[in-house]
């Protein structure tokens, strides 16, 4: 209980010196960490012993103290990714069942999130598109109950009151994937606080999140045999990288957000507040895809044609780049076209009359609306003329400032 007590005061004591650093710019750095080392040391040791837990049951305790957030971004100096799913459990969305799978890596202490759709994950038997399933998830843990493993989520089927099926540890063979049936369609997407919450139209993370989603549910047409086609259900997965702001940060956004405003770019602003222009790192969503076991190194099969890989929703270069030099095996880019051209232009994608009404079916705050600001446009305009997305710009598109508004 006293120690209970003398650490409740020290966290309320480093609140209150963290808020006056905040407040007032020239009180030093030293002086935070001067009242943690008056902390006695085995408390320390007992708190940091608690934060690596998740970590090191991934990886050798060595390794987990090996991680140094001054090197985050140079992956030469960081040991390979290993991610372990700690929970699963199945989630109703506007576009169909998901099952949200809760990620711990030896990379950062952020949890990372997995959102599958796949309704093979609901079936007990075989199935004509394998259930896309974390490994480490089903893995046998040491030491556990049948009830542990089905409240991490480790069960396959519907879990109810009356049926509870523990899943076994993986094999290979049960990856195996028919030719017929289209790779996985995959987004990786990060956080955006301002877009998917509060429904921004400063940006169209909100918005491509929840497209994101709706174009992985999709039904998918296969031909089975000569002549003959079946429908079966979307799947892939949205990997949610805890990445704000490109990597820099919510409070580091909302400070570019008025550079913006005094005519700066989303480049320009990050630039001019010392940041890169993109921070963001992609190991570990390689490493949470070959979990899922959707895709796997092209180093690791002799006939390169038949490795497992996924479609990439996705119009940044950079990051088909980063996720190829990670390992994962792109078969094929999905461009996004936001909602607000896909409804003005012929894109083969839904038209207003299709989005009209359904305002409540979306993942988003932004809902199923096609968003139009000067702001959208401006950063649209940016990603596509200074970072080079890979984006089909319509002719009409001339990113002229207008009221705000908002269709659908």
């Amino acid at each position: 209980m006293l120690t209970q007590r003398y650490l409740k005061a020290h966290t309320l004591t480093a609140r209150t010196i963290t808020k006056a650093r905040c407040s007032a710019p020239k009180l030093s750095l030293h002086r935070v960490f001067t009242t943690r080392e008056a902390i006695p040391r085995s408390l320390l040791e007992t708190n940091a012993k608690n934060e690596r837990r998740a970590y090191t049951s991934i990886i050798s305790p060595r390794s987990a103290a090996a991680i140094d957030p001054s090197s985050q971004h140079d992956p030469t100096t960081q040991p390979e990714a290993h991610v372990k799913c700690i929970a699963r459990a199945r989630i109703p969305t506007p576009h169909g069942p998901a099952f949200l799978h809760l990620y711990h890596n030896n990379r950062d202490a952020k949890e990372h999130l997995a959102i599958v759709m796949d309704s093979a994950q609901f079936s007990d038997g075989p199935m004509i598109a394998p259930a896309i399933r974390s490994a480490s998830l089903d893995s046998a843990w040491e030491e556990e109950t049948t009830m542990e493993r089905l409240i991490r989520g480790a069960y396959t089927g519907r879990l109810t009151e009356e049926v509870r099926t523990p899943s076994t540890p993986q094999s290979d063979v049960s990856r195996t994937i028919a030719a017929v049936i289209p790779p996985p369609l995959v987004r990786i997407h990060s956080e955006c606080y301002t877009g998917e919450t509060i429904g921004s139209m400063r940006c169209d993370c909100g918005e491509q999140l929840d497209e994101a989603m709706r174009q992985i549910a999709q039904p998918i047409t296969i031909s089975t045999a000569p002549g003959v086609s079946q429908t079966i259900p979307g799947r892939g997965a949205v990997i949610y990288l805890r990445q704000e702001g490109r990597g820099i940060g919510l409070a580091a956004k909302l400070r570019a957000y008025n550079l913006q405003d005094m005519g700066h770019d989303t480049l320009s602003a990050n630039l001019m507040l010392g940041h890169g222009a993109d921070e963001r790192s992609y190991e570990v969503a390689a490493a949470i895809l070959g979990d899922l076991g959707v895709t796997e190194p092209l180093n690791s099969i002799a006939n390169t044609s038949q490795a497992r890989g996924i479609r990439l929703l996705t119009n940044n270069p950079a990051k088909v780049q980063a996720m190829s030099a990670a390992g994962i095996n792109i078969l094929e880019r999905v461009e996004m076209v936001p909602r607000s051209w896909q409804c003005d232009h012929d894109h083969g994608h839904p038209k207003p009359s299709a989005l009209h009404g359904v305002r409540d079916a979306a993942a988003t705050m932004i809902g199923t609306g096609a968003a139009h600001s000067a702001d959208l446009d401006k950063y649209i305009k940016a990603k596509v003329e200074k970072m080079g997305h890979m984006l089909s710009v319509p002719p009409s598109a001339k990113f002229i400032r207008k009221p705000l508004q908002r269709q659908g």
